[in-house]
């Protein structure tokens, strides 16, 4: 049976800030097999949450922005990183009610992600919400302009198939909502 690596020593880094975002540390890591290594780099950042939600009349809620990793407009979904002491459902619910004015009655949670499985960068928990509809103005703290879109799952295919989803989480979330929607239609 495979066994799983052991931290042995971390190294504090570098702090950015006042650390809610960005830490970096460099850990000695032992393997199974007896080998070491000295400097396994470690990036450690919040949990986050990112929602693929469909209104009551079939649309997916997405947004059209600028992102600073990202060369020119990419789609993405609603999301943002989950506060102290929440739940990642309460944190989805949360984010797409600030970030689109949307409530939804059904939740499904389409599982949870290490960002980097070498290199930590926090999970991803990934949800579909249906039975969107709009409940109130946006009210966001983003720092990116966002333009709200009301796309058809066949829009929304081609822009996944297109690459227009240029954020991988936003990527796996658009990709996994559609298969579990697909697999909710009977045969």
């Amino acid at each position: 049976m495979m066994e799983s690596l052991r931290t042995l020593q971390r190294t504090h880094l570098l702090t950015v800030g006042d650390g809610r975002f960005l830490t970096v540390e460099s850990h000695v890591v032992a393997f199974s097999d007896g080998s070491i290594v000295e400097d396994w780099g470690w990036v450690i950042s919040p949990d986050y949450v990112n929602v693929v939600a469909v209104t009551i009349d079939g649309y997916l809620v997405c947004f059209r922005q600028p992102k600073y990793a990202v060369a020119g407009l990419t789609l993405g979904v609603p999301g943002g990183y989950i506060e102290a002491g929440e739940e990642p459902l309460a944190a989805a619910q949360r984010e797409l009610l600030e970030e689109t004015g949307y409530v939804a009655t059904g939740w499904q949670r389409l599982g949870s992600y290490a960002v980097d499985g070498n290199r930590g960068a926090g999970t991803a928990h990934l949800f579909l919400a249906t039975g969107a509809r709009w409940q109130q103005p946006i009210d966001a703290d983003d720092l990116e302009e966002q333009e709200l879109l009301l796309l058809d799952r066949r829009n929304v295919t081609r822009a996944l198939l297109a690459g227009e989803f240029k954020v991988l989480a936003w990527a796996a979330n658009v990709a996994l909502a559609l298969l579990a929607l697909d697999e909710s239609q009977p045969q």
